[in-house]
């Protein structure tokens, strides 16, 4: 399989899906400047630059998905989602309901979250747990090169408004990504580990956290299995609790804020759902509640890195 980065990965789902359905098309802000390639392929009417305008991007793209084009739209950063909520919850999410069916609107979101980047607290603030609570919405956000492109696919083609967040500090990690056509269907996690004493849950560049800190349990004889969950909402709640089944113990990191997070709404249904399963508390950890900083040092403290994620284990496997 050819090594790329995730840049590459999301341009490859881009030109694929774009040749494949002459309705797709990408419009945001720096869109044909960073897809140039794009641009020379299909043209000015498919690939377009707009204004740093974010509620008329979104608004425009809600327009186009109910006239039958599949429009992806590029916010750049996820903050100044602010600026399109109300085309994005009010009008995407939910005129599909309002309509009794009638319109459909397959249109795909990207922006980026997460530290990396060192870009500040007004370009780096993990919000995606805004989106997971707003009705009509999916939302997900890969780990790996191969998951960007495979749910990007996935998400043009599906007839509901997809948030796609791309991790900063994973946009020019490469990995392996499978040739052809091959697609993820929305809502499906992935074991990236197996293990029998505690289940580790992330998303994002947190995934890899989650996994260094299985390797460092394992040197102490605890067996941890990793769950990346690639999809937000659908949330794949089988996947988790099959795994709380197994090990008894429950581990939910991500860099987003703790507070109302992700990681409490899956530690809510296993308490619900797996509670006669559970040998020791579920412990959540996430980010403050606090702007992130642009200090590259600050910034990577910011999240739960291995060694957080390693010792929270070890104190439930006691």
């Amino acid at each position: 399989m050819p090594v790329i980065t995730p840049f590459e990965a999301i341009g490859a789902a881009l030109t694929e899906e774009m040749r494949r359905d002459p309705r797709v098309l990408i419009f945001g802000e720096g869109v044909a400047t960073k897809r140039h390639d794009l641009l020379d392929e299909f043209g000015p009417a498919r690939v377009r630059n707009t204004p740093l305008a974010e509620g008329i991007i979104a608004g425009t793209a809600v327009g186009a998905a109910a006239t039958g084009l599949r429009p992806v739209i590029d916010l750049l950063f996820a903050p100044f989602l602010c600026y399109a909520m109300d085309q994005l919850v009010n009008s995407a999410g939910k005129l599909r309901f309002i309509s009794g069916g009638q319109f459909a609107f397959p249109m795909v979101t990207l922006a980026m979250t997460g530290g990396g980047w060192g870009v500040g607290a007004q370009h780096n603030h993990n919000n995606e747990a805004w989106f997971v609570h707003s009705p009509g919405l999916k939302v997900v956000m890969p780990s790996s090169a191969a998951d960007f492109k495979s749910l990007l696919k996935a998400a043009i083609r599906d007839n509901n408004p997809v948030l796609f967040f791309i991790d900063l500090g994973l946009l020019y990690q490469a990995g392996e990504v499978p040739e052809g056509e091959h697609l993820l269907p929305l809502g499906k996690a992935s074991v990236l580990r197996t293990g029998s004493d505690v289940t580790l849950v992330s998303y994002g560049k947190t995934v890899h956290a989650c996994l260094a800190a299985a390797q460092q349990l394992a040197e102490a004889a605890i067996s941890a299995e990793v769950i990346d969950l690639r999809s937000l909402k659908p949330l794949d709640e089988e996947a988790i609790m099959a795994s709380v089944h197994k090990t008894g113990r429950l581990v939910v990191a991500h860099e987003a804020a703790k507070m109302a997070g992700v990681g409490a709404e899956i530690a809510a249904q296993v308490a619900e759902r797996a509670f006669a399963d559970l040998r020791a508390p579920i412990i959540r950890l996430g980010g403050p509640d606090a702007p992130a900083a642009a200090s590259h040092p600050l910034e990577q403290a910011y999240a739960p890195g291995a060694e957080a994620i390693c010792a929270a284990a070890r104190s439930i496997c006691a």
